[in-house]
């Protein structure tokens, strides 16, 4: 029970981040936007995993730094640069329908890596999510699928989506505690940064209130709460199971959008309703007398 409230928490914090870092984006590139999110976060991720963890933080960097780079180059770094450049692109709906992909893809790769078990119902209902992000992407004209554009905001949310998929997987099979993984993780890819924020410089001062209010969001929810809930359930549930909560972050989006006072398309309606679909058949957990498909039926 306690990790389904961490997995609605930190989706609905997610939600929120895609509507202020549409507007933050604005303001600051994806590369400082994620920065300073991750640098602010540490504040609190240190002596939060310190506190309840206790962890000997030179042990933990010196045996399992390689894994927490991974994490932090996927998790951190690529999957928040792609989301905030995406935004400069698309709009926040459309990037959480074409997240909700997510734990579709999630199902398949934990499968394929970690072994777990997955049934032609999952497979089937993969292949109706991806139909639905198609008609997403094509704004409801499928017949477009073969075309040579598309919105490169769509495009760097599936790649974002592969980044967020592996990043679950790592942390999966990585034995640190959760939210010492977050913090170790989150360091490793503020160091990182560092060091291209150099060649892009920016002045904070420029920010407007909005812009400021957009960073202390990120930087307390998304960031940190977010990050913190997720590790915690996915420890305990398994990244397949915590993926199908990942749908969440489009209803929350959704409802953020409709207060704001924005219309949803009849293709984002259409297309993100054939991928909820599909993603509760492609996460549906097997019976254990049902047929499940090996590695070598694939």
């Amino acid at each position: 029970m306690k990790e389904r409230i961490f997995l609605i928490l930190a989706n609905l914090f997610w939600a929120g981040n895609y509507v202020f870092g549409k507007y933050v984006v604005t303001e600051m590139s994806p590369l400082w936007i994620t920065f300073t999110r991750w640098f602010l976060s540490l504040a609190f991720l240190i002596p939060i995993s310190y506190f309840i963890e206790r962890p000997n933080y030179r042990e933990v960097l010196k045996s399992s730094w390689l894994p927490l780079s991974c994490m932090g180059l996927l998790g951190v770094i690529g999957y928040n640069l792609l989301l905030y450049g995406a935004l400069e692109y698309t709009s926040p709906m459309n990037a959480s329908l074409v997240n909700a992909l997510n734990p579709a893809m999630m199902v398949v790769f934990s499968f394929l890596i970690l072994k777990e078990i997955m049934t032609w119902t999952n497979v089937a209902g993969f292949a109706l999510s991806l139909i639905g992000v198609l008609f997403i992407l094509t704004k409801g004209h499928l017949e477009w699928i073969f075309q040579t554009t598309y919105n490169r905001g769509d495009l760097m949310m599936i790649v974002a989506n592969l980044c967020w998929v592996f990043y679950s997987i790592i942390g999966k099979r990585l034995a640190v505690p959760p939210i010492t993984t977050t913090a170790c993780s989150v360091l490793l890819s503020v160091i990182f940064l560092f060091p291209f924020l150099l060649l892009q410089p920016f002045d904070m001062t420029q920010l407007s209130a909005r812009g400021v209010t957009g960073i202390i969001y990120m930087w307390l929810f998304p960031s940190v709460c977010s990050f913190v809930f997720w590790n915690m359930a996915v420890k305990k549930v398994g990244p397949g199971h915590a993926g199908v909560y990942l749908n969440l972050i489009t209803v929350f989006t959704a409802i953020i959008t409709l207060i704001l006072g924005e219309k949803l398309l009849v293709s984002q309606i259409i297309g993100g309703t054939l991928v909820l679909i599909g993603v509760y058949f492609a996460t549906k957990i097997p019976k254990l007398k049902k047929k499940v498909i090996t590695s070598a039926q694939l």
